[in-house]
């Protein structure tokens, strides 16, 4: 008996958080890959790795405070996120508002992060390819503020300064926060708790 080990239920993802960015070592841990890493954040949180390759992203099925969910980092490079986000959502049945995406925003200060029920791209090309494919912008987002500097490719592709760093780690927290609460209390309470930090 003792030789076998116990296989987890089967989850079956009602929601998907997704976390953009692109795929790549040279990618990892840049301003334009916070996405993935809240993802990696809340997967550690959960005891789960996003490491199962599906419909163009890597995926975790897991329940976390009681919400079957799938985390999701798309491996389409962010200008076709939306491929992998349309593709999963048709295979689990799932709708826009039970998708929540989370990205990088040049246009809020590094060190801070806003959470919102639906809204335009707002020039990020992750958003502008999910709102393509899914046909409408009614999904709930948070948007990492990563702030403006220089050029913009080279600061998205960037890595955040050692003195930026710890703010950012506080984002992150906040933002698997916010995840969590999304799941377990709804969109308003989420947002109560994200955008009064």
């Amino acid at each position: 008996m003792g030789f076998f080990k116990k296989k987890s239920p089967k989850v079956y993802p009602k929601k998907l958080v997704v976390g953009l960015g692109n795929p790549g070592p040279q990618y990892s841990h840049t301003r334009h890959n916070v996405g993935f890493d809240i993802i990696d954040l809340v997967a550690k949180r959960h005891g789960v790795k996003v490491n199962t390759g599906r419909r163009q992203a890597l995926i975790a099925e897991v329940e976390i405070l009681g919400v079957a969910v799938a985390l999701v980092k798309p491996m389409t490079f962010m200008n076709l996120s939306g491929r992998a986000v349309k593709d999963l959502a048709a295979a689990y049945g799932i709708g826009p508002a039970d998708i929540l995406v989370v990205t990088d925003d040049l246009d809020l200060p590094t060190g801070t992060l806003k959470m919102k029920p639906k809204g335009s791209s707002g020039g990020h090309n992750g958003h502008k390819s999910i709102i393509a494919s899914l046909g409408t912008d009614e999904y709930p987002r948070i948007k990492i503020g990563i702030g403006k500097s220089g050029e913009t490719i080279d600061h998205v592709l960037g890595r955040f300064d050692p003195d930026e760093r710890a703010a950012v780690e506080r984002v992150f927290e906040t933002a698997a926060n916010g995840i969590e609460s999304w799941l377990s209390d709804g969109l308003e309470r989420a947002m109560n708790l994200v955008n009064q930090v």
